[in-house]
């Protein structure tokens, strides 16, 4: 993928190298970006097709495992850009991360006072991104311990499986995207910060476990659960919230787009 990459933006500069030497031997006459900026396309377009014969072919990720190093909590934080994200329990236990990395990974981590600090993110520069390389992240997390989990998204399809995790907070942050996201089912209380842009967000919570929810909404369409009934202006609330075992208190902040809560 990174040869790939060079090789494409190797071609534009032997270009623009052939396109000087034209106009010093005055093959070709006039500003050479006129010349230039044409064949830029033309480039970027045969790039394009490339690469949609490329990701019909087998795409190579990087195995990571991140040991939990005797950790009894941890904080992930995730800066995923674009692609799909994919994250699920199923890690290990000892490890606190088990997963697959398009594009490769970059990630440090930690432990003090018996908490885990990991942070994630691709690896490859932007400019050294190309359409065949997969930007999708498979991530298992630990499901033993208690969670912190941030994640920071542009566009992209994630599919957030937190049903069998201890997620204690929760914070998305992303731009034009869509986001199925399925809410701890016995993790007691849940603290969930939701900011999206233009996106399509579906929230399950999943049976017996009582939520408090905010949105606060540009022009996004908006669909509540009746089991979470209204009370006032954007609040929604399980009847049993304040006694409950397993909740939830949830403030989504949407710009354009659709809310579905069930």
């Amino acid at each position: 993928m990174h040869r790939r990459g060079n090789l494409f933006w190797g071609s534009i500069l032997i270009v623009l190298a052939g396109l000087l030497l034209l106009k010093q031997m005055g093959v070709i006459v006039g500003d050479i970006f006129g010349y230039f900026f044409p064949l830029l396309i033309i480039a970027f377009g045969v790039w394009l097709i490339v690469g949609f014969f490329a990701r019909n072919q087998p795409v190579e990720g990087e195995q990571v495992s991140i040991p939990l190093e005797g950790a009894a909590s941890a904080y992930v934080k995730l800066d995923h850009g674009a692609g799909r994200l994919t994250l699920r329990s199923g890690a290990g236990s000892g490890e606190i991360v088990n997963g697959t990395f398009g594009n490769g990974l970059s990630f440090k981590s930690h432990v003090e006072g018996g908490r885990m600090e990991v942070k994630l993110r691709t690896s490859q520069q932007a400019w050294a991104w190309w359409p065949g390389a997969s930007l999708d992240w498979d991530i298992r997390l630990n499901r033993d311990i208690p969670l912190s989990l941030k994640i920071d998204s542009g566009a992209s399809a994630s599919i957030l499986d937190l049903r069998d995790l201890k997620v204690t907070d929760l914070d998305i942050d992303t731009g034009a995207s869509s986001t199925e996201l399925t809410l701890p089912a016995n993790a007691g209380n849940t603290h969930v910060d939701i900011d999206t842009g233009a996106s399509s967000l579906k929230v399950s919570i999943p049976s017996g476990v009582a939520a408090s929810i905010r949105v606060k909404s540009g022009i996004a369409s908006v669909n509540v659960n009746p089991r979470f009934p209204r009370l006032d202006g954007g609040l929604y609330q399980s009847t049993d919230y304040s006694t409950a075992a397993n909740r939830v208190d949830m403030t989504i902040d949407a710009g354009v787009g659709s809310i579905e809560v069930n």
